[in-house]
């Protein structure tokens, strides 16, 4: 009983790191992802497709909001196009787009579309998680400023 008391606080403090003044840290939970992304991952040279990298995200999510926040995958816009995933939080929405790494042009377009989810949903700041498996892969986190939006990148 007293193991179950000890795993239940450690997993409140852990989820709590997340929770300031009642609302969600999503920066701090996508650097959190992507060090125990690499922790875990870091050395595979597995092929993965974009549904594992959501499923871990996911997974890696669900314990953090639980009990207080939702989100929706690949929820339609008016024009029908589709968001990856949208965290719905205390009324507060982040917006996170999911990629694969094809290519500079292609990780360029996926940032647009994300500015373009910012502007259609009236959000200042947005998310980019990428999988990149390629052997020269450069990981990390940044932030990219344009039109007074802010995605914040994270590759893994």
């Amino acid at each position: 009983m007293v193991l179950d008391d000890t795993l239940g606080q450690t997993q409140q403090v852990e989820r709590n790191q997340f929770i300031i003044d009642g609302m969600l840290q999503m920066k701090l939970v996508m650097e959190k992802f992507y060090q125990y992304f690499t922790e875990i991952y870091a050395d595979s040279d597995q092929r993965f497709i974009e549904q594992q990298g959501r499923k871990i995200f996911l997974l890696y999510l669900k314990p953090i909001i639980n009990g207080t926040g939702n989100y929706y995958i690949e929820a339609q816009t008016r024009d029908a196009r589709r968001t990856d995933i949208i965290i719905d939080y205390r009324g507060r929405q982040h917006i996170i787009e999911l990629k694969l790494w094809r290519g500079e042009d292609y990780h360029q377009r996926g940032k647009q579309q994300l500015f373009e989810y910012l502007d259609y949903y009236g959000a200042e700041t947005g998310y980019l998680l990428s999988f990149n498996f390629n052997k020269n892969k450069k990981t990390g986190i940044q932030e990219i400023v344009f039109g007074g939006k802010c995605i914040v990148e994270v590759v893994v």
